[in-house]
């Protein structure tokens, strides 16, 4: 059974115009997005910048409240939950921002921001509290010995191991990692990955990987969902999904990757235009405007999102 089971999450936010506050629509953030999470499990989450990622790892949390859907953890509906038993259920369901700097308190001590979560779920104090945060920095690469600095003392590579240190403090089974390496340089990238494979084996992690350049995410998922306007359009294993890609949409991101060999020549497929509003998205396949393949069954009827086989999932017309 999965840890965490997500089904047809949506995220609406109302606009409005006027001095009498005029409903102007509705942005379609998230649109119905389901997926699972297994123990161990890593699931990468990926998509062009406005696609609904983030907004679904906040909706997750809670951080921001979903407009309907289930997010189930533990055989517990998290939409469902008051606001003390939702503050429990957080200490099992963390997550890494993607800015190392404005996710950290500037005011606070390294020990203090590490410390906060064990203060406020676990009630811990004095030595214990002082001996569990050199444990957590050392755990992460850090020296206990930086404990006192403030976050503007550290490099960003080093700021984001002050984060995941943050969030494996309460022993979490889930942590969202919203795009946690963007923000970095490509060699501190690899070190922050393998920090983060390296901590999922020693304690037992589920992570939830958001990330919009799909090379990252080659390296640490075990399954790939494509996002595209609000909702997931191909999901599968991370050895299918780039050998065998079905959604026109994962073709164009994958054809985009950079090959490390000269003599390999990848055929690039450009897409035309920009990404549509999701405000006024368009109708039938929300890809169809921008798709090389598209027909006209694209233009006006939704694709179904169905089972190719092999647990390889796509919502397309054409497969």
């Amino acid at each position: 059974m999965a840890l965490l089971e997500v089904t047809d999450l949506k995220m609406h936010f109302p606009l409005q115009k006027g001095l009498f506050s005029k409903s102007a629509g509705v942005v379609r953030a998230v649109d119905g997005v389901s997926f699972t999470l297994q123990k161990g499990e890593t699931l990468g989450l990926v998509g062009e910048s406005g696609c609904g990622k983030t907004t679904v790892s906040r909706s997750l949390l809670r951080l921001i409240e979903p407009t309907s859907g289930s997010v189930v953890f533990d055989n517990i509906d998290i939409l469902k939950l008051d606001a003390r038993r939702l503050r429990q259920m957080r200490a099992n369901l963390q997550i890494i921002f993607q800015d190392p700097f404005s996710s950290l308190n500037p005011r606070m001590t390294i020990e203090n921001i590490i410390a906060e979560p064990l203060r406020n779920h676990r009630k811990i104090r004095g030595k214990e509290l002082r001996e569990t945060v050199a444990f957590l920095m050392e755990k992460v690469g850090l020296l206990p010995e930086q404990a006192r600095r403030y976050p503007h003392e550290f490099s960003g590579g080093q700021r984001q191991r002050i984060g995941i240190a943050r969030a494996i403090a309460l022993n979490p089974k889930v942590i969202i990692c919203d795009e946690p390496v963007s923000a970095l340089d490509v060699s501190i990238q690899a070190q922050v990955i393998n920090l983060l494979v390296r901590l999922q084996e020693e304690l037992g992690l589920s992570y939830l990987f958001i990330a919009h350049d799909l090379s990252v995410v080659e390296h640490i998922s075990d399954r790939v969902a494509v996002m595209y306007l609000g909702k997931i359009v191909e999901m599968t294993s991370d050895r299918e999904l780039y050998r065998n890609p079905q959604h026109p949409y994962t073709q164009a991101l994958l054809s985009a990757v950079p090959v490390p060999n000269p003599e390999i020549q990848r055929k690039r497929i450009l897409l035309k235009g920009d990404v549509p509003s999701p405000l006024d998205p368009p109708s039938g396949c929300a890809f169809h405007t921008r798709c090389h393949e598209a027909t006209g069954q694209c233009l006006s009827q939704e694709p179904v999102y169905r089972e190719l086989g092999n647990n390889h999932w796509v919502a397309c017309h054409l497969r």
